[in-house]
């Protein structure tokens, strides 16, 4: 079984064909047979899992195994405590009524490390920008969008940083690496799943470190 973790790129998709030639999972992970666990939008960046183990990836995107996921979404204006509230008990979507969720105002310094994003957001100098960390356990479309846009707070940009106790971890833009036997143990406990499941196969060619996506030429 492979276990990959990819820091996913703005505008890739989630698949590893278009046919509208737009840039896809492919352009940056050349292991065959492995598939994404649950979607990370086209505009969306950050962590995204893929593996070839069903009954995991199953669990890790039901709801109902509560494995939480964890954005950084850079919003309009300052969020007040009364929409934090509200994003923690639940809000109205187009979808339905939103599971309970955690969400915090996130320090000015908490980005600093945070790579910018190409081609960067649009700036308005007359509205400020802030950023708040949400994590949630459903996977509606595009909820935490919606979740912040319900709330007052248009979302510029969308980062997922964590999914259940996995990181990026310093993973730049467009570079992966496998899991470790203790990471997947972890994952596995978190869903529920069999944790006599086989140990991650490490690649036959390449230590089990990240690799660099492609090299885009500047114009």
């Amino acid at each position: 079984m492979r276990y990959l973790l990819l820091n996913k790129p703005y505008e890739v998709l989630t698949q590893f064909t278009d046919e509208h030639g737009r840039t896809t999972l492919k352009d940056f992970v050349a292991v065959p047979n492995v598939y994404p666990v649950g979607r990370l939008d086209f505009d969306s960046e950050g962590l995204l899992l893929l593996t070839d183990d069903k009954q995991l990836q199953h669990r890790l995107s039901d709801p109902r195994y509560k494995v939480p996921k964890t954005y950084w979404a850079q919003v309009e204006g300052y969020p007040t405590e009364a929409a934090l509230q509200q994003l923690r008990e639940g809000v109205q979507i187009k979808e339905g009524f939103t599971l309970p969720a955690e969400a915090r105002a996130l320090p000015e310094d908490a980005t600093a490390d945070l790579w910018p994003r190409n081609p960067p957001i649009r700036y308005r100098a007359s509205i400020p920008t802030s950023w708040v960390e949400i994590s949630i356990s459903q996977g509606m479309n595009r909820q935490v969008r919606k979740m912040c846009a319900a709330v007052g707070l248009p979302c510029l940009r969308l980062v997922r940083q964590a999914l259940g106790s996995l990181s990026l971890s310093g993973l730049a833009p467009g570079e992966w690496r496998d899991l470790t036997a203790e990471e997947v143990a972890d994952l596995r406990g978190l869903a529920g799943a069999d944790v006599r499941h086989p140990r991650p196969a490490r690649p036959t060619s390449l230590p089990p470190t990240y690799r660099p996506g492609p090299r885009r030429q500047r114009p």
